[in-house]
Formats: C-alpha cells, sequence, structure tokens
C-alpha cells in the first residue's frame, strides 16, 4: 500500500525566518531533503543553544496509585531557574513507561551530564568514525550516543530547560513499581493511560501530554495510543513494535533466542533496589512491599517458556490470544506519532508496518528507518546529508504538536529512509513510487559468482528447465552472520564485517542464486515473498533465507531475511499482501497450534518465506542474490517437539518447472 502527502497547498521560496507559536510555516521547506533543510538548522540549533530554563530539578521518588490500589515509582523531571529553585509555570508532560528500572536510567544520565566526563563522551561519539578498521562496529554502537537515543530513551535535560515536564516510570512489577510484570499485558496498557491522567492532572502540568520511548517503552507508547486518550498530543516512538509474532517471538514459527536472553535482563534489573530511595524505601516499609510482589512473581514468564519450548505445550509458542491483547491497534491512533525503525532492526517488519497501518494522514505520521539495528540505532544522525538527530527530532515533534509551533516538521519526510547500498532520502511513499512487481525463479544453471556455497545457481526471468533437488544440511555457520547480529540487537557487530557486510562464510553452507548484474543504479523497494518448493525425510524442516546484494568483488551484504517452519506453511490469505499483477508479495501465516500443517516425509511442499520489507540500491554491476538455508541458528531457535519430528532430516530445494521456485518483489529497471 503506497501513502502520499499532498503538496500542492504547500508555500515555497519564500525568505528565511524564525517563526512564532501560532504563526503559518513559512520558510525554504525540507520535502525531500532528509535533512530537514532550513528548517532542520533551526530544529538543532533549537535544542544545541541556551535554552528558556539554565537548571532542571529532579524528583526521583514520587508515587502514582492506579485504580487498582498498585503503586507505581517515576521520576519527574521540572525545569529550574539559575538558583535551582522550580519554575512554578505549568508546561507540556512528555511520558516514558519503561520496565529497565529507573536506576539504570539514573545512571546514563548521572554518566551522560557529569561536567567533564559527559562532555567528553559526547564528543568522541560524535567525532570518531572507524569506518573500514577492525573498530567500526564498536564506534557505530558507541554513536548513539551523539545520535540522541539517550535522550528519548532517559533524561532528556535539554528538553526540560526548554519548557516541559518529564515523567519517567517503572512498568508494574518492575524498577520500583508494585505488582506483577504483565510483559505489555491488558492491566499494564491501562496503567499506562492513567498515568497520562494523572500527568495531565498535575499543577506543573498544562494539561497536555506527550508519549516517547525506546522499543519496550515505544510499544506501550503505541499501545496506549490506540486507547485515544483525551490528553494525549503527540507520541514519538522509536524502535516499536505491532505484531510481537512474526518480529521476535516465533518467527515463522520459530522462537528467538533474543527473547529468553531479553526476559533473564529484565528479570534480573527488577530485583535491584533504586540507590535514590533505598533508605525511605526501608523506612516507610515500602521494601517489604516490593520483596513480596518480586517473591510472588521472581522470574516472570521464564518458567512458561522453557515449559514451551520443551514440550510445544504453552500457548506462548503460538500466535495465540495472549499476543493479540499485547499488540497496539495502530489503526486507531489519532495522535500525531512519529516513528524510527530499522532495516536489521528486532522489529524489522514493524519499522515501515506501523507507518502503513497507521490510518493518519502523512505529515501527522513520520517514518524515519536507518540501516541498522536495535542499539546503535539514531548512529550517524546529525551528519551531511543524514536526518536530524533523534532528541532534535523529538523536540520538534513536541513542540509543534504539544505547544504548536510552526515549525515545518509535519513538512519533514514523511518517509525518511536510509536506502542500502545509497544514501538518506527523504519522500512521500514507501514503496517508492516508480517501482513494479518481478518475478526472478530460482534455477540451477551455475553463474560463477557463488562457487563457495553449497550450490552456486540463478535467478532468472523464466522457471528451470528439468526437474533437480538441492540438497542442504543445518549448520552453526549463522553464529557468524548478519542473523546473529540483529539477534543480539546488533551487539555482535563489534566482531567485524561477517557479522554486519559479508555473508560469504554463512553461505558456505547455503543454496545460493545470483542475478545478472544490473546495467544501472537500480531501485528495490517494499515487501518481498520467496516461494520455495522445498522436501525433507522428516516429518519437519526449518527454512531460512536471505536476499543479498552482491558487489562486484564478491562481496555479499544481506538485505533482508526470514523463514519458516514447513509445517506453519498454512497462509492466512485475508492478511497477506499482493502487488498489483496478483502476485503474493506479503506471506501471513497463522502461526497457531490449529494451522499447524502435516509434513509429509520427501513428498515436495510449497512453502512461501514472508521477507522483511526493504528498501534498496542496487548500483551498476552488482547483483541480487537468493540463499536459503536448512537453519540459522541462533536466529530461529526450534522447539523440541519439532526438533524431535525433524531429527536425522535431510533437505532439498525441488527445482521444477511445473512447481517453480521464486522470489517476487517491487523493483524498478530492467529484470
Amino acid at each position: 500500500m503506497t501513502y502520499q502527502l499532498d503538496t500542492s497547498s504547500i508555500p515555497r521560496g519564500t525568505p528565511q525566518r524564525a517563526t512564532p507559536v501560532g504563526a503559518p510555516h513559512f520558510g525554504t521547506l525540507p520535502l525531500g531533503d532528509p535533512t530537514g533543510g532550513a528548517d532542520g538548522i533551526r530544529w538543532r540549533e533549537a535544542v544545541d543553544g541556551e535554552q528558556t530554563y539554565p537548571r532542571v530539578v529532579i524528583d526521583r521518588d514520587v508515587a502514582i496509585t492506579m485504580s487498582d490500589g498498585t503503586r507505581l515509582r517515576a521520576t519527574v523531571v521540572r525545569p529550574a531557574n539559575r538558583f535551582g529553585q522550580t519554575v512554578l509555570t505549568p508546561y507540556p508532560a512528555v511520558v516514558n513507561i519503561n520496565p529497565y528500572n529507573r536506576a539504570a536510567v539514573d545512571l546514563i544520565d548521572t554518566t551522560t551530564h557529569a561536567p567533564v566526563l559527559g562532555k567528553a563522551l559526547r564528543s568522541a561519539s560524535a567525532s570518531i568514525d572507524a569506518t573500514g578498521t577492525a573498530l567500526a562496529g564498536l564506534t557505530r554502537l558507541t554513536g548513539t550516543l551523539a545520535g540522541g537515543i539517550l535522550d528519548v530513551f532517559g533524561i532528556n535535560r535539554s528538553l526540560v530547560q526548554s519548557g516541559y515536564v518529564q515523567v519517567i516510570v517503572d512498568v508494574r512489577g518492575t524498577g520500583a513499581s508494585e505488582g506483577k510484570w504483565q510483559i505489555l499485558g491488558r492491566r499494564e496498557q491501562q496503567d499506562s493511560v492513567e498515568v497520562i491522567s494523572w500527568a495531565a492532572e498535575q499543577e506543573w502540568c498544562n494539561g497536555k501530554v506527550g508519549l516517547a520511548g525506546w522499543s519496550y517503552s515505544a510499544i506501550n507508547s503505541l499501545q496506549a495510543a490506540d486507547k485515544r486518550p483525551a490528553e494525549l498530543g503527540a507520541v514519538f516512538a522509536v524502535e516499536g513494535c505491532d505484531d510481537i509474532v512474526r518480529d521476535i517471538y516465533i518467527t515463522g514459527g520459530m522462537p528467538s533466542a533474543f527473547i529468553p536472553l531479553w526476559l533473564s535482563v529484565v528479570n534480573i534489573l527488577k530485583w535491584v533496589p533504586n540507590p535514590s530511595t533505598t533508605l525511605r524505601d526501608v523506612f516507610r516499609g515500602d521494601s517489604l512491599k516490593l520483596l513480596r510482589d518480586r517473591i510472588a512473581s521472581p522470574a516472570t514468564e521464564i518458567p512458561s517458556l522453557l515449559w514451551g519450548f520443551l514440550t510445544a505445550r504453552d500457548d506462548r509458542i503460538f500466535d495465540d490470544p495472549y499476543f493479540d491483547e499485547r499488540d497496539p491497534q495502530v489503526d486507531r491512533i489519532d495522535a500525531p506519532t512519529f516513528t524510527v525503525g530499522g532495516w536489521h532492526d528486532l522489529f524489522g517488519r514493524s519499522a515501515t508496518g506501523i507507518y502503513e497501518r497507521m490510518t493518519l494522514e502523512p505529515g501527522r505520521k513520520q517514518m524515519l528507518v536507518g540501516d541498522g539495528y536495535h542499539f546503535d540505532v539514531g548512529t550517524g544522525q546529525g551528519g551531511a546529508s543524514a536526518p536530524p538527530r533523534l532528541d532534535v527530532l523529538e523536540r520538534a515533534w513536541f513542540d509543534r504538536w504539544l505547544k504548536g509551533h510552526r515549525n515545518g516538521i509535519e513538512f519533514y519526510g514523511p518517509v525518511t529512509m536510509l536506502q542500502q547500498g545509497g544514501s538518506w532520502t527523504a519522500g512521500t511513499a514507501f514503496p517508492r513510487t516508480g517501482v513494479r512487481p518481478v518475478k526472478l525463479f530460482l534455477t540451477e544453471e551455475p553463474t560463477d559468482t557463488a562457487t563457495h556455497a553449497v550450490h552456486d545457481g540463478s535467478l532468472s526471468s523464466s522457471p528451470a528447465q528439468g526437474i533437480s533437488s538441492l540438497h542442504v544440511h543445518p549448520d552453526l555457520r549463522g553464529l557468524v552472520s548478519r542473523d546473529m547480529t540483529q539477534v543480539t540487537a546488533g551487539a555482535s557487530m563489534v566482531f567485524g564485517d561477517r557479522f554486519t557486510l559479508d555473508a560469504r562464510f554463512q553461505e558456505r553452507g547455503g543454496l545460493s542464486f545470483t542475478s545478472a548484474p544490473v546495467t544501472e543504479a537500480t531501485q528495490v523497494s517494499g515487501a518481498m515473498n520467496l516461494r520455495l518448493n522445498v522436501a525433507t525425510t522428516a516429518h519437519e524442516a526449518i527454512w531460512a533465507v536471505t536476499v543479498n546484494d552482491v558487489a562486484p568483488d564478491g562481496t555479499s551484504t544481506v538485505l533482508t531475511n526470514g523463514a519458516l517452519s514447513s509445517s506453519n506453511r498454512a497462509l492466512d490469505r485475508s492478511k497477506s499482501t499482493y502487488a498489483s499483477d496478483g502476485s503474493l508479495l506479503g506471506a501471513h501465516h497463522f502461526l497457531s497450534r490449529k494451522r499447524k500443517l502435516p509434513v509429509p516425509a520427501d513428498e515436495p511442499v510449497r512453502i512461501d518465506v514472508d521477507l522483511v520489507p526493504t528498501d534498496a540500491v542496487l548500483q551498476p554491476g552488482h547483483r541480487l542474490r537468493v540463499d536459503v538455508y536448512a537453519a540459522s541458528f541462533p536466529r530461529y531457535l526450534t522447539v523440541v517437539p519439532d526438533l524431535i519430528k525433524a531429527r536425522g532430516r535431510q533437505q532439498r530445494l525441488v527445482l521444477d518447472p511445473d512447481k517453480p521456485s521464486y522470489l517476487t518483489f517491487c523493483a524498478g529497471g530492467t529484470w
């Protein structure tokens, strides 16, 4: 689906000048310019320049009582004058609700605002560029500090000093908040709505509230927004998600190694007392209440996850109503919403899916997608030809929708993307205009470009001429791959290019099919589907797929990926997406216990592997490649009962002209 921004009424060519509150916006409009143009410069100057108030006052011991009597603990940050006195003027409140313990937020704030250390860290993060060296991955991770994400995640002093109040809340059952952690459940969603109402009623708030967050707090921001609370004026959500099942929990019917690791971290953090309030909690008896709550749920969801993995008898191993109540209904959101994602983020499908499914007009909804992972979001932003930093965009977004500043942010984008193989662009639609459906068939003919792979085949405009079986076996090469970096949220990028930019090591265990080189810069934009005709000697099979950009020197860079277990091949056609010519572009599988299909031994079945939507450009001389693997551990795990069904398996891809295997996608150029 394509969304367009109507720019016919936008004035152009008028002189540059500051824009007062309530006045129409004039100036050089940034439509088509990912930097934001002159407006972007003003947004940055507003953040980096002198603020309305020189200091902030932080109260780390605020209790908010929910309707069921449970008390959530919060930090409230308010502007202060140069004497440290709290400003009494009411301002809009920006709320962030996360499960990672405000003690961690305090540590980040203390470190990044230390008199000497903080400035040095920010300067180093912005200036050190180790691209092309062994430290490239490390400096990309540390570059997040300069990109502004920590200000969105935690205490944003500059935002508060400009005339906002910030409220940071521990999710119930985590940090210092009472109760049992629900992991985005219905009661937790109700908490978010009640926190918004509470904030709007405080004497320091003028009744207008915004929601901001990264990852978990982005998801619960979207959840709260779909309830349409009257006080909510805007949302700034970085790397959120609206389909937890397909993005990360059981992609293709297979659990992710990320989930148990993440659950373990949050469950450990919820036991850590907040040093800033520990003594007061002891004297007031709050520590005893917290201890009882933690003992009642010492390791939330971990036992059920383990039981499900061992037996497949827990509903959370399938697409179940458990997840339905947790997925934000983004089509219900009516508050202006800015979303940020990454092509290789944990929630890769949501990067574009949230924007697509929101019914707001472009401008009131914005989408920015970088070419990165989860931990490195924002890296490189603020540089030449790149979008403004995330904290700059957040401030501009809230200034526009919570304060009414006509600063031009609604004319930014609305679709801003770092095109893989290309550069940052800003436009009006995703997929890009001018692309058309393309179908490339997997054939046996060699190309001599992937002789390192188990099989070196072709991507062709016509099907294979004869029947052949290509065998592929599971291995552990996925441990050194972009799949590994995705499932570790970007952490493994520090180990070098084989984890990020060059898939040739992983390809030694896969079947490769490569196109002829393109003769001109060729756009690839939108969803993709790979139809395969496959067989196995057992009663289950695991298929993992990547689509790559192959450079003339042989470097094979993964553009997108996907996976499917054969028993989960049942297709929900009502939720799948199709191209204008009727071709399947986005396969939506049921992934439920009841809709699993039998896998006959040694009998080919047809599967559709949905790939994460992406945006890329193949430069002249580059090729498109499909890699097919029998597994990709640990990105995709297999529950024990399915492992038993698949034991001793030999998987094969059957190339058959009557049942062809092919890649469907949207692209420009000639294929």
